[in-house]
C-alpha cells in the first residue's frame, strides 16, 4: 500500500523554525495589503502582490505544500474555491516569512483521487456544507488518512452543514466518531498558547458585529467546535473546524486593521500554524 512521504527532514526544519519565530503585529501588518485573487483551478502565476521566493534545490522535494482539495457539492457548486487563492498564498507566505520552514510558494489543488495526493501529508478542505464524495473519493480519503495523511476541514456553519460533513466522514470511517477536542489538547498550545478555542468570523460578520461582539454566522452556530478523528494508534488524522473560518482570517488580513489585529494576528494565523506544526510532527 502506498505510503505518505517520510517527514524526518520536515520535522527537523519545523523544530528549528518555531523556536525562532515571532508572530507580531509589526511584521505582518507592515505589508498593509490584501492579496486580491481570481477564481482559478490552479494557484495563479499572477500572485497579486504576494512575493515569490526560491526553494533551495536541496529541499525541492522536502517542503511544506499547502494542498487545497477540490470536491463536488450538492449545495453550492464551487464552494471548495472559497478564499482562493488569497488564503493559500498568504498562509504560505507567512510561514516562509516568519519561520525557517521551507515552503512551496505555489501550493496545489487536487482531487482526492489524484495519485500524487500521497506525496503531501497535509490537505485542506473548505466549506463542505454540501459535500458529495464519490465511492472512489471515499476510498482514496480513507487510504490517505490511514497511511499518515492529515485533513483540515474549515469554514462551515450550523447544524445542517455539520450533518452533511458528518455523513460524508461516516462514509469514509463508519466505525469512527468525531471527538470534540478539549482546550487542553496540544494542538491549541504546541506553538502558540491559545487561551480559548477561537471563533474566527468572516470579515463582514466581524465588522457588523464589532459593537456587539457577535462572531457567528447564524443562530445555531454560536459555539466553535474543533473535532478530531483518530486512528487505532491514537493519531489525529483529521481536524474538523466547525462554526469558524480560519481561511478568511488568512485571506482578508490586509483589508481592515481591526480585523487583522483581532482575528488574523491573534487567532487565525496562530491556530493555523499550530495545526500545521502538529500535523507535521505527529
Amino acid at each position: 500500500m502506498k505510503r505518505i512521504l517520510p517527514r524526518i527532514s520536515i520535522i527537523a526544519l519545523l523544530l528549528v523554525a518555531f523556536g525562532m519565530m515571532g508572530l507580531t503585529y509589526g511584521q505582518i501588518r507592515s505589508s498593509g495589503r490584501r492579496f486580491l485573487g481570481r477564481l482559478e483551478t490552479s494557484v495563479p502565476d499572477n500572485r497579486n502582490g504576494v512575493p515569490l521566493w526560491d526553494v533551495d534545490p536541496a529541499f525541492k522535494d522536502d517542503v511544506f505544500t499547502f494542498v487545497r482539495i477540490e470536491f463536488d457539492s450538492m449545495r453550492r457548486p464551487g464552494s471548495w474555491l472559497t478564499d482562493f487563492p488569497d488564503a493559500d498564498l498568504n498562509l504560505s507566505y507567512r510561514l516562509q516569512q516568519l519561520t525557517s520552514m521551507k515552503v512551496d510558494p505555489h501550493g496545489r489543488i487536487m482531487r482526492l483521487t489524484d495519485p500524487d495526493l500521497f506525496r503531501y501529508p497535509f490537505i485542506y478542505l473548505i466549506e463542505p456544507g454540501g459535500i458529495y464524495l464519490s465511492p472512489e473519493e471515499i476510498t482514496a480519503l480513507r487510504r490517505y488518512l490511514l497511511n499518515g495523511g492529515f485533513l483540515m476541514v474549515d469554514d462551515f456553519w450550523g447544524e445542517e452543514e455539520w450533518r452533511a460533513l458528518y455523513n460524508a466522514m461516516k462514509q469514509v470511517f463508519p466505525e469512527r466518531e468525531p471527538v470534540e477536542l478539549p482546550l487542553e489538547h496540544p494542538i491549541f498550545h504546541c506553538v502558540y498558547d491559545l487561551k480559548e478555542k477561537p471563533q474566527i468570523p468572516a470579515i463582514g460578520i466581524a465588522i457588523d458585529g464589532r459593537s456587539t461582539g457577535k462572531t457567528w454566522e447564524r443562530e445555531d452556530a454560536k459555539t466553535p467546535h474543533y473535532r478530531g478523528i483518530f486512528d487505532d494508534q491514537g493519531r489525529l488524522m483529521a481536524l474538523i473546524c466547525h462554526n469558524t473560518d480560519l481561511g478568511d482570517g488568512w485571506e482578508r488580513e490586509g483589508e481592515d486593521p481591526w480585523y487583522f489585529t483581532e482575528f488574523s494576528e491573534k487567532k487565525a494565523y496562530p491556530l493555523g500554524i499550530n495545526i500545521i506544526f502538529y500535523a507535521m510532527t505527529h
